[in-house]
């Protein structure tokens, strides 16, 4: 194989990363309204924190061409978060208005 194909796909490689780690944020950002919620405790809110400003750092664990530490860390605030904010929700019983319940 020449050299050139290993460049074009190292590039596609790390276009695909790019695209998984930005997928990622949006979502991060989406869940952002689950803070609003009042129930979530605040280690998680600040995991969620702490997860946007290590993405957009330019201090990594592996150099910024490959985003796996990225996207690792975004999939873990959203796990987190997610589980949070279902713990935080109120049971919803078939057949029981949650607004009369007392």
């Amino acid at each position: 194989m020449d050299g050139t194909v290993w460049v074009i796909v190292g590039a596609v490689v790390m276009a695909g990363l790019a695209v998984v780690a930005a997928v990622m944020f949006v979502r991060v950002l989406r869940a952002r309204r689950l803070l609003v919620d009042a129930g979530i405790p605040l280690h998680d809110k600040a995991l969620f924190w702490a997860a946007l400003v290590y993405t957009v750092s330019p201090v990594d664990l592996i150099p910024d061409p490959v985003y796996l530490d990225d996207i690792g860390i975004l999939m873990l605030a959203l796990r987190s978060l997610h589980a949070a904010a279902a713990a935080a929700r109120p049971s919803k019983e078939p057949g029981v208005d949650v607004r009369t319940r007392v």
